[in-house]
């Protein structure tokens, strides 16, 4: 394992690796998750298998810290992520983010573009305000102390299933409560403003079973690369693990 300060308090954000050639791969994972549990088979399979492969584990989530006074906001997440790419001597990687993971990673594209050569976002947000749902945006709609102290954390782990709730348990309520805030704000140019406009390689995964991709033709022809996975909802990698891996595979070559 391996870590970096990404605070003046002297927090860490943590990482595991796995050793290979070529440039390094990058997986982020989502909200309430962890890159290793979402991503560590996927990159152990044999199309994959071989290069240098780093499993971040953002702020308040899995392995890393969770200072008390971070902000959490998605640009946040993404100079924590600069922090810990520059400590592991990564330039020009490729960026597997899924969900607020994506978004996180479009963030850091944007911000750092010595860092990022490709991006390969899975079910990211691309908009301020989604959906209300039981995940990013149920947690949001409690307030900070009701979510932490008030029981809504317990609830939201009830309601999200045993998936998604063996991570988030892991996660740091504050957090978590933050990250999923910082979310739905959004950022300022849209995430999707910048995924459009961003001069590298870019993959944008979508489950089939998610339905119609808003702003899609728009997407395609600002350059994106838009594949839809069959027979997978939101955890792509979960529901559709070979398709999954073939399209991370067609985007690197």
């Amino acid at each position: 394992m391996r870590h970096a300060r990404f605070d003046t308090r002297g927090s860490f954000i943590r990482w595991t690796e796995a050793a290979g050639d070529g440039p390094p791969r990058v997986y982020v994972h989502g909200l309430g998750a962890a890159s290793s549990a979402y991503h560590a088979h996927i990159a152990a399979s044999p199309e994959l298998a071989g290069r240098r492969s780093l499993f971040v584990d953002l702020p308040g989530h899995g392995l890393s810290d969770r200072p008390a006074d971070f902000g959490y906001s998605l640009e946040d997440h993404a100079a924590a992520l600069a922090v810990a790419l520059d400590e592991a001597g990564v330039r020009g990687g490729e960026i597997v983010g899924h969900s607020m993971g994506g978004s996180v990673a479009i963030v850091l594209a944007y911000r750092r573009p010595d860092l990022v050569a490709r991006l390969i976002v899975t079910e990211a947000d691309l908009d301020p305000g989604p959906p209300v749902t039981a995940g990013g945006s149920g947690i949001a709609g409690y307030g900070e102390a009701e979510f932490v102290d008030g029981g809504g954390f317990a609830r939201v782990l009830e309601r999200v299933g045993p998936l998604w709730s063996a991570t988030m348990r892991l996660a740091d309520p504050l957090g978590l409560h933050r990250s999923a805030t910082g979310l739905i704000r959004g950022t300022r140019p849209t995430m999707r403003g910048m995924l459009m406009e961003l001069p590298i390689d870019r993959t944008y995964l979508r489950g089939a079973l998610s339905g119609e991709l808003p702003g899609h033709e728009a997407l395609v022809a600002s350059g994106v690369r838009v594949v839809t996975v069959p027979d997978a909802g939101h955890n792509v990698m979960f529901d559709n693990p070979g398709e999954f891996i073939r399209a991370v595979g067609a985007a690197q070559s």
